[in-house]
């Protein structure tokens, strides 16, 4: 009985944290305006525009699979006291490239551009986020 509990418990927590991660907002990276300044008002409108428009029709980066060999030096506790020998590490994953990453890069270049019209004082129609 005490083992169903401990699972039931478990299983709560987990997707309690599951919840957490999936809720969690993504914040604008920082993007300098100075890279805009030479835009004018209508571009400004036009480039932030274009990023909007790319925003809801999906953000998707391109998937990029990485592997990596590693021939080292390692240490460690063993049958004969304190070691070294070689090691040989295979490591496979994924890029840091995530949809999230992307779109803090895209809400940070939005930032900048609103920045960028509001210094130059443009007026520029901004889509609530």
């Amino acid at each position: 009985m005490r083992t169903i509990k401990t699972k039931i418990a478990i299983t709560a927590i987990f997707l309690t944290l599951l919840t957490g991660c999936a809720t969690t907002s993504v914040k604008p990276n920082y993007v300098s305006p100075a890279m805009y300044q030479n835009l004018t008002c209508i571009q400004l409108q036009s480039e932030y525009d274009r990023i909007q428009q790319y925003m809801a029709q999906g953000v998707s980066p391109a998937k990029r699979n990485l592997f990596g060999v590693g021939l080292g030096l390692g240490g460690g506790w063993g049958r004969g006291g304190w070691g070294f020998g070689p090691s040989l590490s295979l490591n496979l994953g994924q890029s840091r490239e995530s949809k999230n990453t992307q779109l803090a890069q895209l809400l940070g270049q939005q930032d900048a551009i609103v920045q960028a019209a509001r210094f130059k004082g443009c007026s520029i129609k901004v889509v609530p986020k």
